[in-house]
């Protein structure tokens, strides 16, 4: 920034950097770097003493540096801030803060996540338990093609929703990568370990297969045969049923989630939203790291998991969907029950959508 000269009945007015540090609640030594890095230049500096000099003007740029940095904006974003007008500046800062929630929450979920798997006690019954499962894609009435990608097995539940030219590969690409599960014994150690390696064989498996600007989402949990672990990357969602109520385990990575949770905006402001398909996490063909959100849920005989693409939650209230899987006397009847919930609604999306119950395990079908 160039100084402004600031002038009162004919002179110059400036104020020291001692003063000015003080006015504005930066340091002098916070001052000097943010000289030496151009963010914040003084309007004078003294040919002899190279003492630095500031315009009561640059009064409010300074304080906006100093609130920056008091969220943690980086200094290269603060640099870009300052070079904006008001309108263009508040939309910056909005941006950075609605990515600093998003990964908040999923640290927040990890930690969630960390403590179940360290607290976890393993059942003292002996009562076996299984997986009994389905799932179920369409297109819908309005886009051409199905980019959604949905798969049940014994082991291995997931849902993925593409998006570009290439969404369709890309879908199908994370829940191929995560399909030799159902087939193998799980290794011993750490779950943590077992659906992070799962989160990465996804994200390069769609690396491979798509252009940057592709991607998908997925929401995937993993059968133990005591517990479900959930990998979670985007706005595809996953429920549970129990007891007839019904519970959202995942958290929507998208822009107007984030403005939700800052209290910005109401869930029904959301649905109308302009930026409401905006995603700030997904698998894309970019290498870039994305942190899934992890949990673990303690199964129970008697529930039912539901995994979906936003095709069927966007258009089918909750309250619907709790109703239609309470419902329906097993997981088939469910998720034709559900999609055909979301084409009575108008079918504007992809819907795709994986149901399992929880059940005690029976002849030959016991999975541990």
């Amino acid at each position: 920034m160039t100084g402004h000269d600031v002038t009162t009945g004919g002179r110059m007015e400036m104020l020291t950097i001692g003063a000015f540090a003080k006015a504005c609640r930066l340091s002098p030594k916070a001052l000097r770097l943010y000289d030496e890095l151009e963010l914040l230049r003084p309007a004078r500096v003294d040919p002899e003493t190279g003492y630095r000099y500031y315009a009561v003007e640059q009064l409010e740029q300074a304080r906006l540096v100093a609130w920056l940095r008091r969220i943690g904006m980086p200094l290269a974003r603060i640099r870009r801030v300052c070079a904006l007008d008001d309108a263009s500046a508040a939309q910056e800062i909005r941006s950075y803060w609605a990515r600093v929630e998003a990964e908040t929450a999923g640290r927040r979920e990890l930690v969630t996540f960390l403590v179940d798997h360290l607290s976890y006690t393993p059942r003292k019954d002996t009562t076996m338990l299984e997986l009994r499962y389905s799932a179920l894609s369409d297109t819908g009435l309005v886009r051409p093609a199905n980019q959604d990608a949905a798969h049940a097995g014994a082991r291995v539940l997931a849902v993925a929703d593409g998006f570009g030219p290439s969404g369709a590969p890309a879908s199908t690409a994370a829940v191929e990568a995560l399909k030799f599960l159902d087939g193998e014994p799980l290794a011993g150690g750490s779950v943590l370990n077992l659906l992070e390696d799962a989160a990465r064989g996804a994200a390069r498996a769609v690396q491979d297969a798509v252009g940057e600007d592709d991607g998908t989402t997925l929401t995937a949990m993993v059968w133990t045969g005591s517990q479900l672990g959930l990998v979670h990357i985007g706005d595809s969602r996953a429920y549970l049923l129990r007891d007839g109520e019904l519970f959202r385990i995942t958290h929507d990575h998208t822009m107007v989630q984030s403005l939700i949770d800052e209290g910005r905006l109401t869930p029904e402001e959301a649905t109308v939203h302009p930026q409401r398909a905006l995603l700030l996490k997904a698998l894309t063909g970019a290498a870039d790291t994305v942190v899934p959100d992890l949990r673990l849920c303690d199964a129970l005989p008697g529930d039912r998991y539901l995994l979906c693409s936003d095709g069927l939650c966007t258009v089918v209230p909750d309250e619907e969907v709790r109703r239609l899987l309470d419902s329906a006397p097993a997981p088939d009847a469910a998720v034709r029950s559900l999609v055909e919930a979301a084409i009575d609604a108008g079918g504007p999306d992809n819907v795709s959508c994986v149901v399992a119950d929880v059940a005690e395990a029976t002849g030959g079908h016991r999975l541990g």
